[in-house]
């Protein structure tokens, strides 16, 4: 591993959580289930349909494991903390590097900005009276402490948070299943719903189109995954761990994801899925559980404030990463006392409050342009996590290695990250022929372009962006 010593030990007091790996299992489930899966699937069952939703998700979750097995393949051969960043660098090219970086960077931190805003608004619950933005800035002082104040402590604080969120989500697939078969009743007195909200209006009342048209929402929601991939470098045993993490992040986040949803759609009518309110708090209203709304409620504060926990640690992570090999400012490589790259999470926190500023002044212009780049950062991510597999196996294999080589290997090569880099095109083209969805591609691709200009620029001032380190070694 390609890190100096002054940087390692940092890292080690930084990242003793990601060291096992039941930590680097809650940190990608801590990066998976968050809006998307509380706030975000009333959005998706409402557009898709019931069927529409559960066959979205399944299809995220295929391309979810296969984006895992590519990335576990390389994190155990390469365990760097600059993760798919470092890896892109060194088997696709310095300048795919430096943009993969860089839309990550922008990307996890816009959405740090808007997990703030989602904790506000169900604050409002308890707290109508209190402005949204007022509960959003201590969520942000509450963060920034959490990842300036580092300790050992840490890791388990993240462990224990993304396992009430499981707890909960157990909790709430075992009531739902009751509900729907009339153990517990309902508050309205209406009859057990059975599974007849599943199927009312036929498969996909919508179309099919509308499926694939939420299909990017729900990749959305799986995004976080590769998170595990940034915490790789600090992992004391990556040949084991990280294939642990592998299996268990991606069957029990599809086992969660798609149980619920199940559930969701067969108590709340599809159409009635709205978007404010959590439909997992609806459904414990529906039931009449006394406080088990606010208890849910709770809770998805919780992991919302986790997941943001959990991208402002992989904002500031990689633009550390990069600020070693040249690819962002120098400065922002330097610890704090407690081994933490202080400048690089403050420009995070910065950039995250910049978003947040921007989702009410500018709610409809520069927010949708965030939200558009972030929405497509991370399928460009997990296209270049499998290229990047693709090429280094190649290479692996032209110098004369084999499968039985590699302490893990992805199966079926090559078609794994093939399949993985179609799936990940296709919603481009199911973006494409979406009209309200086009801007999001002009300006997705025209920040990452833009990254590639800006790479070239610098070289051509600089005479080399990059020092030897920018490409590591393997093993």
């Amino acid at each position: 591993m390609s890190e100096s010593h002054h940087a390692g030990s940092g890292e080690k007091i930084q990242l003793t959580r990601a060291l096992k790996s039941r930590h680097i299992f809650m940190l990608s489930l801590g990066g998976v289930i968050g809006t998307g899966l509380f706030m975000g699937s009333g959005v998706t069952i409402g557009s898709g349909g019931p069927m529409g939703a559960i066959l979205a998700y399944l299809v995220a979750g295929l391309l979810m494991y296969l984006v895992m097995v590519c990335l576990g393949e390389l994190s155990v051969q390469m365990p760097v903390s600059g993760s798919f960043q470092a890896h892109a660098t060194r088997f696709i090219g310095p300048a795919t590097g430096f943009m993969i970086g860089w839309v990550y960077w922008m990307s996890w931190a816009s959405t740090v900005g808007l997990e703030f805003t989602a904790a506000g608004m169900l604050m409002t619950r308890w707290f109508p009276e209190v402005p949204i933005w007022l509960w959003s800035g201590f969520f942000v002082v509450v963060l920034f402490s959490l990842n300036a104040l580092a300790t050992r402590a840490f890791g388990e604080a993240e462990y224990w948070f993304s396992g009430i969120k499981v707890a909960a989500i157990l909790a709430f697939i075992v009531v739902g299943l009751l509900v729907i078969f009339g153990a517990i009743p309902l508050n309205s007195g209406a009859a057990a719903p059975g599974l007849s909200n599943l199927v009312s209006d036929g498969l996909f009342p919508n179309g099919l189109s509308a499926v694939f048209a939420v299909m990017m929402t729900v990749v959305y929601a799986f995004q976080g995954c590769e998170i595990m991939g940034v915490a790789a470098g600090e992992t004391d045993q990556p040949e084991k761990s990280i294939p642990r993490a592998v299996r268990n992040v991606v069957f029990r986040v599809l086992i969660f994801y798609v149980l619920a949803i199940v559930v969701l759609s067969a108590i709340v009518p599809w159409k009635q899925a709205g978007l404010m309110e959590s439909p997992f708090v609806q459904v414990f209203d529906m039931v009449g559980i006394p406080y088990a709304a606010d208890l849910m409620n709770f809770v998805i504060l919780t992991a919302i404030l986790s997941v943001g926990n959990s991208g402002l640690y992989a904002s500031t992570r990689i633009l550390w990463a990069m600020s070693k090999t040249g690819m962002a400012p120098r400065k922002l490589s330097k610890l704090s006392a407690r081994g933490v790259p202080l400048y690089a999470l403050l420009i995070s926190l910065a950039f995250a409050l910049l978003s947040l500023l921007t989702s009410i002044v500018a709610a409809d212009t520069l927010f949708m342009v965030l939200m558009a780049v972030s929405g497509m950062a991370g399928t460009v991510t997990w296209i270049v996590i499998a290229f990047a597999q693709y090429r280094f196996r190649r290479e692996h294999m032209a110098k004369g290695g084999s499968v039985a080589d590699l302490k893990y290997a992805a199966p079926l090569f090559p078609l794994v990250p093939l399949a993985c880099i179609a799936i990940c095109c296709s919603l481009f083209v199911f973006l494409a022929l979406d009209p309200t969805q086009r801007p999001s591609l002009y300006w997705g691709f025209g920040f990452m372009a833009a990254c590639y200009v800006a790479y070239y620029v610098l070289k051509r001032k600089r005479g080399q962006v990059l020092t030897d380190e920018a490409v590591p070694s393997l093993g």
